[in-house]
């Protein structure tokens, strides 16, 4: 599988241990085979067991959250933290409230979260958490039990300088404020332990934003790298209706681009004339399920029940920002034979190796998660600096910062790409980047 005999045991072992845990091995194997190209030349990365210790979490915590309804019923669901390496900062990742959430996913984007987290630039370690629960169709009194209930296990392993939970699928501004109220009177102090958090109270402007707009930063680094090129009179497709996909949407628009369709778990929505994106605001402002309402406003338009089919729309530009293992290879098939030339994820892992492989072997430029997508992790990153200096920046400041850290991001993965491989290989590239300053640090710091 490897070229390296040490990866492939290894990649051997860490299957046999967790043979269950399909997400996650398919980001130690997508992994793995960028290391390819490094362990070979440095044999001071088997020497100091630094890809055993890489792949392994520091602390996986798992307990009982237990809250009751609107009814009076008890309810226990699962939660979790997995705080994987702290090499470079304290760890930082989101939390996510969903019905599928597992430790299996949950290693998988804390694994992933380290990597993005040390492309950044800023001083963060990775880790990822969360719960099976899920808030659709909860009340906001239940949501807020929950939440609160969730924080007095959580409390007790994190801290501003120890570990810095974010928001993901399921954990917006509502659930961070109740979490963060409970972890402030737990704690008797205003810290910046949780970023995401509501303007009123210590959050960024431009926090909502920034992963959508950091993709499209990102993109535009590579139009420009590759083809001399931009957005402007692009057509663009994008999955996913919550805050990265609506954003994204939003800023590939302004950068002159003709967004055609979006989707959420209902199907899709097409407009060859280019989405009214006010309409799709306005659509999502309270939900990010928008389709079936949409074409009430735009007639013209169509709907079309199946996600997945929003693949076969002619393209030159294709966003997946929905979830994992959402584009697979009859999607990738269809994009390439209707002339897409680039695939950027905005989403963690959301294209499967199969696909991405198919991807790369037809020339097609591709974007990784762990770079493409590290602008919402960066401006939580910049929260957390604004909060220990107690003074916020504007908007702009902000805006401007996140741009030019996705700028470095793509200059690091193309670096690192011409070094060791193809130039247009930024799966590769973002791998090694982020690597490389994890690595330095667990050299620095001895067998821990």
């Amino acid at each position: 599988m490897f070229k390296s005999e040490y990866l492939n045991e290894l990649f051997k072992s860490v299957s046999e241990r967790n043979s269950s845990q399909h997400e996650y091995l398919q980001a130690i194997e997508e992994f793995f085979e960028s290391m390819d190209f490094v362990v070979l030349d440095d044999p001071r990365i088997c020497e100091n067991a630094i890809m055993e210790r890489l792949i392994e979490p520091e602390r996986t915590i798992k307990f009982r959250v237990t809250w009751i309804d609107d009814l009076g019923k008890i309810n226990v669901n699962r939660g979790y933290r997995i705080q994987f390496n702290s090499a470079i900062g304290p760890y930082k990742g989101g939390l996510r409230f969903h019905g599928s959430v597992n430790e299996s996913i949950l290693k998988f984007l804390g694994f992933e979260q380290t990597f993005k987290n040390a492309l950044t630039g800023l001083p963060m370690g990775g880790a990822k958490g969360g719960s099976d629960f899920d808030t659709r169709g909860k009340s906001d009194r239940e949501i807020m039990r929950f939440s609160q209930n969730f924080m007095l296990e959580l409390y007790r392993h994190i801290g501003p300088d120890t570990d810095v939970p974010a928001g993901d699928i399921g954990v917006g501004n509502k659930e961070i404020g109740y979490m963060y109220g409970m972890y402030k009177k737990i704690q008797n102090e205003v810290t910046g332990t949780l970023t995401g958090k509501g303007l009123s109270y210590g959050g960024s402007l431009g926090r909502t934003e920034a992963t959508g707009y950091g993709v499209c930063y990102f993109v535009n680094e590579m139009l420009k790298t590759y083809r001399n090129d931009d957005f402007k009179n692009k057509i663009v497709i994008i999955s996913g209706s919550g805050k990265v996909g609506k954003y994204a949407a939003l800023k590939a628009h302004e950068l002159g681009a003709k967004v055609v369709a979006l989707s959420d778990i209902n199907g899709f929505v097409y407009d060859p004339n280019g989405l009214d994106l006010s309409i799709v605001k306005m659509l999502t402002e309270d939900s990010p399920e928008f389709s079936t309402k949409y074409t009430e406003y735009r007639p013209n338009a169509t709907f079309n029940p199946v996600p997945s089919d929003i693949w076969k729309v002619p393209c030159d530009i294709a966003l997946p920002c929905a979830t994992q293992n959402e584009l697979q290879i009859e999607g990738v098939k269809a994009l390439v034979e209707n002339g897409c030339f680039l695939v950027a994820e905005g989403a963690n892992m959301p294209t499967t190796l199969d696909a991405t492989k198919y991807l790369q072997h037809h020339d097609i430029l591709f974007a990784p998660g762990k770079a493409a997508n590290a602008g919402g992790v960066a401006v939580s990153g910049l929260e957390m600096s604004q909060n220990a200096m107690h003074y916020p920046w504007t908007y702009a400041e902000v805006d401007e910062k996140l741009e030019l850290i996705m700028a470095d991001i793509f200059k690091k993965a193309y670096t690192q790409a011409r070094k060791y491989t193809d130039h247009r290989n930024l799966v590769v590239g973002a791998n090694i980047a982020g690597f490389m300053r994890v690595y330095q640090a667990m050299l620095d710091q001895g067998v821990l």
